[in-house]
């Protein structure tokens, strides 16, 4: 969704995205003359705030980061949090987006509740994006997007997998929480995030998943990408039950004025380019 400009700022060759959760939020800056990313930061917090608290934590940002004081010509804001439910589009109805997520979600009155549309395969992703933070982001830049990051993740692996011939479950790791989405010829089976404390829950709910979609672990295709690397212990767990495993590439083709620590990380990050 974009929100209108109200500002006459100068427009520059620069682009910002910011991903926010509750554990944590990244920036990601963009320089589109040069295709370089100049600039990529995480900061993870030490315990699961809540949104007023992520929004210092921002605001704090701004204030140490010189490069965040640029001119940009498109700001991105990615809402990480586990308030969002797919709809098919031909059931969607703009008057019941509350009752898409009162099911699996727990929404307050107040919340202000919107969706993105995933062309891709004709579906509605309803979700409850931090408003807080998206007045800030207005209030300093005027006009930008923000995307719930499921719309990215979404978007992105469907597009890798549309000559696929096979069924893979691709995990996206964060600090303490990891989205699943199950994708079987190019269709999406599954999307769902977990919260996790330890490596044993960690492969709890990838094996559970795989069993609820009667898929074999001996001969399951699970890709990872995100925060995770060979040989750590959440893959070795992984590893432990499930012996294909693989790592996807952003397929990216920017430049980094920084080496990034593999060619899959902050995958939802640098694919809302």
């Amino acid at each position: 969704m974009a929100l209108p400009n109200n500002t006459n700022k100068i427009l520059t060759n620069l682009e910002l995205s910011i991903q926010l959760s509750l554990s944590g939020l990244s920036f990601c800056i963009l320089n589109r003359n040069s295709n370089t990313v100049t600039a990529l930061k995480t900061l993870r917090f030490q315990k699961k705030l809540n949104p007023l608290e992520v929004l210092d934590k921002l605001k704090k940002l701004f204030e140490t980061e010189n490069a965040l004081n640029d001119s940009f010509s498109k700001v991105c804001v990615i809402h990480d949090n586990d308030l969002s439910a797919l709809v098919p589009k031909t059931l969607f109805s703009e008057d019941c987006l509350a009752d898409y997520l009162k099911f699996n979600s727990k929404i307050l009155k107040s919340d202000f509740i919107t969706y993105d549309t995933i062309a891709i395969n004709n579906s509605v992703n309803v979700y409850v994006p931090y408003i807080n933070i998206n007045n800030f982001i207005y209030d300093r830049f005027g006009a930008f997007t923000f995307k719930h990051v499921s719309t990215i993740l979404i978007e992105s692996i469907l597009h890798i997998e549309e000559h696929a011939d096979s069924t893979k479950l691709y995990i996206n790791v964060s600090e303490n929480h990891f989205e699943i989405i199950a994708v079987e010829k190019t269709k999406l089976l599954l999307y769902n995030t977990f919260e996790y404390g330890t490596k044993e829950d960690f492969i709890y709910y990838i094996l559970f998943t795989a069993e609820q979609l009667n898929l074999d672990p001996e001969t399951l295709k699970l890709v990872f990408i995100g925060n995770i690397i060979k040989d750590d212990e959440l893959y070795n767990i992984a590893y432990k039950y499930i012996r294909n495993i693989s790592f996807t590439n952003r397929n990216d083709t920017f430049k980094h004025a920084k080496v990034l620590k593999t060619n899959y990380s902050n995958f939802t990050l640098l694919k809302s380019f």
